[in-house]
């Protein structure tokens, strides 16, 4: 099942410069004007055109261009007033999803997937953590049994974000208890559709309903939808989380975005509110969120050479402490108002919008960036181990089997 790409042009073809690329989506422009075609098909076209990713293999939504060129198809797409594949709603499958079925799947896999992923048709999310394995993720019990061409999937997992949205699943299962536990997973793609899959909404402290648990009975996977070796998920599975800690702690952000700007425009708004005191923790944070900032610039252009290492995690690690921070200095700013929350109403969104709601939300939901995409107690060890090169901690379960831990 594995077919790693190559990452490069067609064969014997010289990989697209900035020039042609800006050539490329002009025409994509002209034979596709935004404001006289629906935006799916404009979607789809894009991704043809080798214009979605363009490091990415051509045929699958690329042109085998260096990563960092695609700024400037992004930039002739946003000054033509095209439309994106709205990321947020999708950000599993083009953060996590996509960079693994890439380096792992099949080329009918890929192919059968990547292009509804990118355009949007296809939601996915991600069946990682179980009740008893979150923070020690390889612990998992979910089972995968081999019948035939098909591998049967029973267990639970939870935290699952856009679960109740989701058409495809990437999913993580046990397959040979008798094997020490980081050896015994095998990673897959479950259709969320089976009828063995059971969602349930998960209500959190900010009321919505994110998160869901989902319940596998029975569920039926072909191989073909195997992604890697029969119990080589753990590494698999490490693509994905270093792509998705990159994918949240390393999103593009202009000065004074996301929750440091809404902080300084409260202050700016409100002179009544301010104090020396919070003055300063303004000044600290701000500084802080820009530091980031720019260190999330750096860790991009890093990516555009090659593949995304535990330095993601530091950048994950640093986003959840400053929004927390960030979110307790704006409620404290606000006073009487700061304790006001706007609306308990149990919903299931289909985005997480930290800006867009009121300052008591984003305190609340601040709350779970220390948890999601792995826990900041795990993160700190993989810095201090992966990055930092400290030596490991002690662990006596490394080599045995599965089946004989303690639970």
């Amino acid at each position: 099942m594995t077919d790693t790409p190559t990452g490069g042009a067609a064969s014997g073809a010289t990989p697209p410069g900035a020039a042609e690329l800006t050539e490329r989506t002009r025409r994509l422009l002209a034979a596709h004007p935004p404001a006289a075609t629906a935006r799916a098909d404009f979607l789809r076209a894009r991704f043809d055109a080798g214009l979605a990713w363009v490091h990415y293999p051509v045929g699958l939504g690329g042109l085998g261009a260096p990563r960092a060129l695609q700024a400037v198809v992004d930039t002739e797409l946003a000054a033509a007033g095209a439309p994106d594949n709205d990321p947020r709603r999708i950000g599993i499958g083009l953060g996590m999803a996509a960079p693994t079925l890439l380096a792992y799947g099949s080329q009918e896999v890929k192919e059968r997937f990547l292009k509804p992923l990118w355009v949007g048709d296809e939601v996915w999310c991600q069946l990682f953590s179980e009740p008893g394995a979150g923070s020690d993720l390889a612990a998992l019990g979910t089972r995968a049994v081999r019948d035939g061409d098909d591998w049967v999937v029973t267990g639970q997992k939870v935290w699952t974000s856009s679960a109740h949205l989701a058409r495809w699943a990437i999913l993580i299962a046990r397959t040979d208890p008798d094997a020490p536990k980081h050896r015994g997973i095998t990673y897959f793609v479950c259709d969320m559709t089976d009828p063995g899959v059971e969602v349930r909404p998960l209500r959190q402290i900010t009321g919505e309903a994110e998160f869901n648990e989902v319940f596998l009975t029975g569920v039926r996977i072909p191989d073909a939808h195997r992604l890697g070796e029969v119990g080589d998920g753990w590494r698999v599975a490490r693509t994905t989380l270093m792509n998705e800690r990159v994918s949240i702690g390393g999103a593009r952000l202009p000065r004074e975005g996301g929750m440091i700007g809404k902080a300084a425009a409260t202050w700016r708004a409100r002179p009544e509110l301010r104090t020396h005191a919070l003055h300063r923790r303004l000044l600290e944070l701000w500084v802080d969120a820009e530091v980031a900032r720019l260190a999330g610039e750096r860790l991009r252009q890093g990516l555009a050479a090659g593949q995304p290492g535990p330095e993601g995690s530091a950048m994950k690690l640093l986003f959840a402490r400053l929004n927390q921070e960030i979110s307790g200095l704006e409620v404290e700013l606000l006073g009487d108002e700061g304790l006001g929350y706007g609306d308990w109403a149990m919903v299931r969104p289909e985005l997480v919008d930290f800006t867009g709601r009121d300052a008591g939300y984003r305190y609340l939901r601040s709350k779970g960036n220390s948890i999601e995409g792995g826990t900041s107690e795990v993160l700190l060890n993989i810095v201090a181990e992966r990055v930092l090169g400290l030596p490991a901690e002690p662990r006596d379960d490394k080599d045995v089997p599965w089946k004989d831990l303690a639970r």
